[in-house]
């Protein structure tokens, strides 16, 4: 893999700590500005708005320039976010700091996909995007618990300073390692839009909300259901919650390995496992070993779906992918608030802490009826054209392929 990557995936390392460890940083930040937790909390949701509509606008602002500077571009704008995040003298200027901050993120993940894709052989695209996603897992089990004890430890800023010094090295890394890719000849935005138009693009961003938010119906509300269900301590759920980033970070990996292989028979087997698991955890919450296995899984299963959707939605807007594989981004964002909102739903019906689990098993079931329609259809569609599946190499591995031959 090209050390391009690696700066790739170090951007995402800095980018999935800001999303995340705010979590765990909420009763400190909200005593230093002398807010509520509610009134802290909208930090989170902020950030899932700026993440959910910054995607588009970020993306369609940069379809005039090239990619490596777009993603310069973008790593500044998440460096200046925190910055500050870390020194706000009040919480409306954090707030700003964090919105900041999250329209750096879908942009960055869409961009970054394109980039990783074409800079390897087209049938290593997927495992290029899983290892740039890499990244973004990693933080879930090495960047949140490091920044949240930083956070408790020495101060809440000092956490926003050092993942803004993690933005200026990703930076640095992609100025150094990423080569010019300018975008192609002759696209432009409505290029970008019409691949909107095609249905298997938007069957594979509802995969994506469906498929991801049967992951966060459960693990939204992990710390009263292990809590108060499976009778863990308090302070276990920050390891359960590095079980589940393991999970995510080995899913990742053998989702992007298989997705090159067989990339829908990859989404048939990790959405069909997920929703079983999940159906499964209702029951297994109920004893510590098995919750603890279970939680690993599900991070495992949901992650595993991330590179596949990702390349899936590469492949059919193919000639124009940027805007659409930073929308997809965000559709993972609407998937987590979705499912973040009907799991409350159930649980405030008086169903009980596991209750949501069937809500996210329901979704994804959701999703993998959606990717078999998806695969029947473009059979339908093979068929009346007279053709076969393709994989369809982009403008810069086009390129690439004409100067090696």
């Amino acid at each position: 893999m090209p050390l391009a990557l690696l700066a790739l995936a170090i951007g995402a390392f800095g980018i999935g700590t800001t999303e995340f460890v705010i979590m765990g940083l909420l009763p400190e930040i909200a005593d230093d500005f002398g807010v509520s937790i509610p009134t802290a909390g909208f930090l989170v949701t902020g950030y899932a708005l700026g993440v959910l509509f910054g995607a588009p606008l970020m993306t369609a602002l940069g379809t005039r320039i090239s990619r490596k500077r777009m993603l310069m571009l973008l790593m500044g704008l998440f460096i200046v976010g925190n910055l500050l995040s870390a020194a706000a003298p009040a919480f409306g200027v954090m707030l700003i700091g964090r919105v900041v901050a999250s329209l750096a993120h879908g942009a960055f993940f869409g961009i970054g996909s394109v980039v990783a894709a074409d800079l390897v052989a087209p049938d290593k695209k997927a495992g290029a995007i899983a290892m740039m996603f890499t990244g973004l897992t990693v933080a879930n089990v090495v960047g949140v618990p490091l920044g949240t004890l930083v956070g408790q430890s020495i101060g809440w800023r000092v956490t926003f300073a050092v993942v803004a010094a993690l933005g200026v090295i990703g930076l640095a890394g992609i100025a150094r390692l990423v080569p010019e890719m300018p975008r192609p000849q002759g696209v432009r935005l409505r290029h970008e839009l019409a691949a909107f138009k095609n249905a298997q693009v938007l069957l594979a961003m509802a995969m994506t909300v469906l498929g991801f938010g049967g992951v966060f119906a459960a693990i939204t509300y992990i710390a009263p259901m292990m809590t108060h269900v499976a009778g863990f301590a308090d302070g276990s759920v920050t390891w359960l919650l590095v079980l589940f980033g393991l999970g995510m970070v080995g899913g990742n990996l053998i989702g992007g390995r298989y997705a090159d292989r067989a990339l829908m028979p990859m989404l048939y087997v990790s959405l069909g496992a997920l929703a079983v698991v999940l159906a499964l955890f209702t029951l297994t919450a109920h004893h510590k070993v098995l919750a603890a296995v279970t939680i690993a899984l599900i991070g495992a299963l949901g992650f595993a779906t991330v590179p596949p959707l990702q390349k899936r939605v590469l492949d059919q807007a193919h000639g124009a992918p940027t805007l659409a594989s930073a929308v997809n981004i965000g559709a993972f964002n609407l998937g987590n608030a979705l499912s973040a909102w009907l799991g409350g739903l159930v649980i405030a019906a008086g169903l009980g802490y596991t209750a949501p689990n069937w809500v996210g098993a329901a979704l994804a079931a959701g999703a993998l009826l959606l990717a078999v329609a998806s695969a029947a259809l473009e059979r339908r569609d093979n068929a009346r054209d007279g053709s076969t599946p393709a994989v369809t190499a982009s403008p810069s591995a086009e390129r690439q392929a004409a100067v090696q031959h």
